[in-house]
């Protein structure tokens, strides 16, 4: 079959307002691709990001890809996260787009090149009379595509492969319906406990109050936290562009659990949940998270992605307790393609997989 030439144009954008008005206008679009969270990056790990739109001259942007570049010592590495955003039903739009970052990280001399696009492999769970499964056509071509080019499934697949998505098109009514009958009744128990959710300022006021609620939550899980200035400078630049959203709820007046969402184009996503060691019975989650799902369909949004699933949907995992809990708000569970590798040098590649790894463990360990 003769491959398909397209006239594309590749831009490198340098104007906030551009390079979000032409993601927010691109399917498979995330926040995770704005210029609020490559600027974050770099201000605080030392990614530099670079933003690339490709324009079709009688279509307009087709395709958008902020890429991230990191140096360790000589060499330096590369990643597109969650993205790039394109249509993928267009199979020559793809591989102009993919022809362009391999040769991008060829003519840097990166040990990879990873991508993570917001595209679905598939909805359901494989086996699951619960949660049918269902291939997407589209992630599914561009897995055996990948492949066929010789990219690789990356071991470190950075950001949540699965999650669990909720369609805010229903009424409130029917989003209760399809709850379980556990999570409504918890609802109404936080009602009657006196549960009062409210918004959070995340501009200054309640920024303390939700980082130690993280803490003691990283505590009681077993997760890291970072330092405070790492959250402000995310929870802050979010918020003050318009594309965070914070939560807090309180008994008596006093703040026992919180959540932040970040949104863009047609999605909202709950990136942080804290929540305090006292009060957990008056079910102060609960209330958040349909406080959540409500604002978010009033302000129009399409969908609510819970940021993260099991990726062994069994009680093995160590994200099963918290799937439980997100199934039984209902939506659908969405298995995504995942990040993947280019790799442009093997040698280099195979050197980062196993001495990198050893030396940060070592450096974790004297700290």
């Amino acid at each position: 079959m003769k491959k398909v030439q397209l006239l594309i144009s590749i831009d490198r954008i340098d104007q906030r307002e551009k390079w979000n008005t032409i993601l927010r206008g691109l399917p498979y679009a995330h926040v995770l691709q704005t210029w609020e969270w490559g600027e974050f990056k770099q201000q605080t790990t030392g990614w530099t990001p670079e933003r690339f739109a490709y324009q079709d001259s009688s279509k307009g942007y087709r395709a958008a890809a902020s890429v991230l570049t990191r140096h360790i010592g000589p060499f330096a590495v590369m990643y597109v996260p969650k993205g790039p955003a394109l249509e993928y039903s267009d199979p020559a739009l793809v591989e102009m787009v993919l022809d362009h970052l391999q040769k991008l990280a060829k003519k840097r001399h990166v040990i990879w090149l990873k991508i993570d696009p917001d595209l679905p492999l598939g909805t359901g769970i494989p086996g699951a009379a619960d949660h049918p499964e269902h291939p997407d056509p589209d992630g599914q071509a561009l897995k055996n595509l990948l492949e066929r080019r010789g990219w690789r499934f990356s071991a470190d697949q950075v950001q949540f492969r699965n999650t669990f998505i909720h369609d805010l098109s229903s009424s409130e009514d029917a989003l209760l319906a399809g709850m379980n009958q556990g999570t409504r009744r918890k609802i109404r128990q936080a009602e009657k406990a006196g549960v009062v959710v409210r918004e959070a300022d995340l501009r200054n006021t309640d920024l303390q109050t939700l980082y130690d609620l993280y803490v003691m939550t990283g505590e009681r899980q077993g997760f890291t936290t970072r330092p405070l200035d790492y959250y402000k400078t995310a929870w802050q630049a979010f918020g003050q562009a318009g594309l965070a959203y914070g939560l807090l709820a309180e008994v008596e007046n006093r703040a026992v659990a919180g959540l932040i969402l970040f949104h863009f184009g047609r999605k909202v996503w709950y990136f942080y949940g804290m929540s305090s060691n006292q009060q957990r019975d008056a079910q102060p989650n609960y209330a958040l998270q349909w406080a959540a799902l409500r604002w978010a369909k009033s302000q129009g949004y399409a969908l609510y992605d819970w940021w993260g699933a099991p990726n062994q949907f069994d009680e093995s995992d160590p994200m099963w307790g918290v799937f439980r809990f997100k199934e039984g708000f209902g939506g659908q569970v969405v298995r995504h393609i995942g990040a993947w590798d280019f790799v442009a040098y093997p040698f280099l590649y195979q050197v980062y997989e196993k001495v990198i790894p050893r030396i940060l463990n070592f450096m974790r360990r004297k700290n």
